[in-house]
């Protein structure tokens, strides 16, 4: 009470508090760990490039990826993200997105329409749960891809983990649950002419 009388009386006679100051928060850094940020650095490396590749494992009675030229394109890049189509013939509606989240890494499979637009099935994926290696990183299937994949009638799915293997002369994209396998192979000794732009995605 004696207090708010005397700020009071310092009013009337024209003296004013004095402002309290604002601390300045800097934008807290991306926590990562050196497995992972060497992992992404190696993916790194190859941005720009596009190379050839081939399935090597698959389980399933599925012919989608016969017959047709295989590409993966390093083609966007950032200190924190980097996207990599994956292109199957002339379908380009696939592009992986590896994103560094301050706990981790996350692997998004954005999928579209020829039209740009999103496809019924997309942004699934997984988050890496442990330090990895320095050439491999596994995602398990997150809570969101759970979910959307029960209410797309594929439950089995739920199971899905994600493997990306990098080393000097090979990239490898995996995926395994119990009884499913599939796995794809790209050379990087063999780089190809870069394709266009992803579906709903700018050149």
């Amino acid at each position: 009470m004696k207090k708010t009388i005397i700020l009071a009386s310092l009013s009337l006679l024209g003296f004013t508090q004095a402002p309290v100051a604002q601390a300045v928060v800097a934008p807290a850094p991306l926590v990562s760990i050196p497995t992972h940020d060497n992992y992404f650095n190696l993916l790194k490396k190859h941005c720009g490039k596009a190379y050839p590749g081939h399935v090597t494992v698959d389980n399933s009675d599925s012919d989608a990826f016969a017959n047709k030229l295989l590409v993966m394109h390093v083609r966007k890049c950032s200190d924190n993200q980097l996207q990599i189509p994956f292109h199957v013939g002339d379908d380009a509606s696939r592009t992986w997105i590896l994103t560094k989240t301050g706990s981790g890494i996350s692997l998004k499979h954005d999928h579209r329409k020829p039209d740009g637009s999103n496809d019924k099935s997309t942004m699934y994926g997984g988050h890496t749960v442990d330090a990895g290696w320095d050439n491999v990183q596994s995602f398990p299937a997150d809570q969101y891809s759970k979910e959307l994949f029960v209410n797309s009638g594929i439950p089995q799915s739920t199971g899905n983990t994600w493997q990306m293997f990098i080393y000097p002369k090979q990239f490898t994209y995996r995926l395994i649950r119990q009884g499913r396998e599939f796995r794809v192979d790209f050379d990087l000794t063999k780089p190809i002419m870069p394709p266009a732009a992803p579906w709903g995605y700018q050149d």
